[in-house]
């Protein structure tokens, strides 16, 4: 019989049709294939057909925008908000507005058009965290800036406009209502309990094992209990923080160990999905709060929202997270999908 969830945080119920339950063969989609064809802005010698780099890692001697970076991040050429101006807020009888200011900016992991974060080494993905943390504590100085979201689209199912391997960075004048969500979800739980949620349910996850995918002395990786997508996942460290950003070498180290085993593992048990990857962390100025926990959450693009979902807020999920989690957790990885591929021609 279906199951209905709820989730302990954000109070969103969600449905596990366990009636139709799905082993992830059964899912129709299409492998993310890089093809590289064409001109990509992204690669080595292409660094003009971009804004001007803001940040850099790796290159020696040359002159900024040119050959020779591991990681590079400009701002996006098509911005979804715009850097310059004020907010200038204001009402309009029972509406609200500002201007459409902050900032937006994409993060090319790598000069290799045909690496991915699954792909890539250890080093090379932790360069790539190093570069979200130092372009978010740059941004958190300008005080028009409320929230920087980071996330990651592969695949043009997911949002992808290109192949080139990157993620990208949005600085915004306000606080999401998803993260407000959130940050309310596990307050309230913090004022009842005088604990964190996210700890708790760390230590019942790895006490009861059913849902967990992965455990490194630093990290957990875990299905959580009501998905809104099949074989989502969801990464969270083993030491209350409420910010990514504020973090020593070995933290970072560790997240990335834990992000190529998961995403080896995902492209392993279905085939080189698209997702969509979002850190979730704390809004600026509430850095240090004792009730909230920064974490990773992990979509693969298996299935799509409808009708449904568009009118209750509910999702449906075909894969209870528990089965998810076997899947993933029993994958056999091999000792090349723990290393870097050989690297592919830049176009």
């Amino acid at each position: 019989m279906p199951e209905l969830r709820k989730d302990p945080i954000t109070g969103r119920w969600v449905i596990i049709s366990t009636d139709r339950s799905k082993r992830p063969s059964d899912f129709v989609r299409e492998s993310v294939e890089i093809k590289g064809t064409g001109v990509c802005p992204f690669c080595y010698g292409n660094e003009s057909k971009t804004p001007p780099e803001v940040l850099q890692y790796g290159r020696n001697g040359s002159g900024p925008n040119t050959p020779g970076w591991q990681v590079r991040a400009v701002p996006n050429k098509f911005p979804a908000l715009g850097i310059e101006g004020d907010l200038d807020r204001e009402g309009e009888g029972l509406f609200d507005r500002m201007n459409g200011v902050g900032a937006h900016e994409v993060i090319i992991e790598t000069p290799d058009h045909r690496g991915t974060l699954a792909t890539m080494n250890e080093k090379q993905i932790e360069d790539v965290l190093w570069a979200f943390r130092d372009r978010m504590f740059d941004l958190k100085n300008d005080k028009r800036f409320r929230y920087i979201l980071v996330f990651k689209n592969h695949g043009e199912a997911a949002g992808a406009s290109l192949e080139h391997t990157h993620s990208q960075l949005i600085a915004l004048p306000i606080v999401p209502k998803n993260v407000v969500e959130e940050l309310d979800g596990a307050r309230r739980y913090y004022q009842d309990k005088e604990r964190c949620i996210f700890c708790d349910m760390i230590r019942q996850e790895v006490d009861s094992g059913v849902r967990l995918i992965g455990e490194t002395d630093l990290f957990v990786t875990l299905a959580p209990y009501a998905p809104r997508f099949p074989f989502e996942m969801w990464i969270l460290p083993k030491q209350h923080a409420s910010a990514f950003e504020n973090h020593q070498s070995l933290i970072y180290a560790g997240l990335a160990k834990a992000l190529k085993d998961n995403l080896a593992r995902l492209d392993l048990v279905l085939d080189r999905p698209a997702y969509n990857l979002m850190i979730h962390t704390a809004p600026i100025g509430e850095e240090t709060s004792e009730h909230y926990h920064w974490h990773i959450e992990i979509i693969p693009k298996l299935t799509k929202v409808a009708g449904f979902e568009w009118g209750t807020g509910f999702y449906i999920c075909p894969t209870p997270p528990e089965e998810s989690a076997r899947f993933m957790r029993e994958a056999q990885l091999k000792p090349a999908d723990r290393v870097a591929s050989p690297p592919g021609p830049a176009l």
